[in-house]
């Protein structure tokens, strides 16, 4: 655990000193929430907060999973790190933990700006049903970057990346709402994994149940994305250092 520590210390400064990849994961999904998000918020406030708050998820998932790893994997860093008394198992969970706190900071610096600027309230329990949702269903997401990080050159994983959490959020309703899609969308919407998401999101704030179809569907996803995840970091080890 002290070794987990320790690395994500180290991934949290490296990622701080990267203004690009701070910017994108802290300030555009709010800017995105005032130009789109506001102007719609006046009906349903507590929907887009908990939408946007994923959507800021969203892109920790892509960028510090999926991005941030093609391009140090592809660094004498990485490397250097196969040298240390670290599994492959405890890097991974330093960069979970460091990817819990820009989580955490993504989301809470939308969930602020909302309160100030919407009449947005919840109550305590909604509070807790919101985070653990936002936690538990960003799931899938980790490890489909995680995919992305090993299946592409960094080249190619950042406009993925982009291509992905654009698609993922619009398809899923991030952007507007459940009900505010064009009519196509919507058809294909129920299919996408961040519609699950949403669906789960939406209920945790509106204090009605979370469906078990709901997470049994992104635990369908999360098991695909792992195993692809897994497939592509066994096909790079062997590629690398066999």
């Amino acid at each position: 655990m002290r070794l987990a520590l320790i690395y994500a210390r180290l991934q949290t400064v490296e990622l701080v000193r990267f203004p690009g990849f701070a910017i994108a994961t802290l300030a555009f999904p709010a800017l995105l929430f005032v130009l789109f998000g506001l102007p719609r918020a006046e009906d349903h406030p507590e929907v887009l907060l908990a939408a946007y708050a994923a959507f800021s998820v969203l892109g920790v998932g892509f960028y510090q999973f999926g991005v941030s790893t093609a391009i140090e994997r592809a660094t004498p860093w990485a490397l250097f790190l196969r040298t240390l008394p670290a599994s492959a198992g405890v890097r991974l969970a330093g960069r979970v933990l460091s990817a819990f706190l820009f989580a955490a900071v993504a989301a809470g610096v939308l969930i602020a700006i909302a309160l100030l600027t919407t009449s947005a309230s919840l109550t305590a329990g909604e509070w807790l049903r919101l985070a653990a949702t936002l936690l538990l269903g960003g799931l899938p997401f980790v490890l489909l970057g995680t995919a992305i990080a090993y299946w592409l050159s960094p080249k190619t994983a950042l406009p993925a990346a982009n291509i992905l959490y654009m698609l993922f959020a619009y398809a899923g309703g991030l952007w507007t709402g459940p009900n505010d899609l064009p009519h196509a969308v919507a058809t294909l919407s129920p299919y996408v994994p961040t519609r699950q998401w949403g669906d789960l999101l939406w209920a945790a704030v509106g204090g009605t149940p979370l469906h078990a179809s709901h997470w049994l569907a992104l635990a369908a996803y999360a098991a695909i994305f792992a195993a692809i995840a897994a497939w592509g970091y066994r096909r790079d080890e062997g590629q690398r250092f066999h």
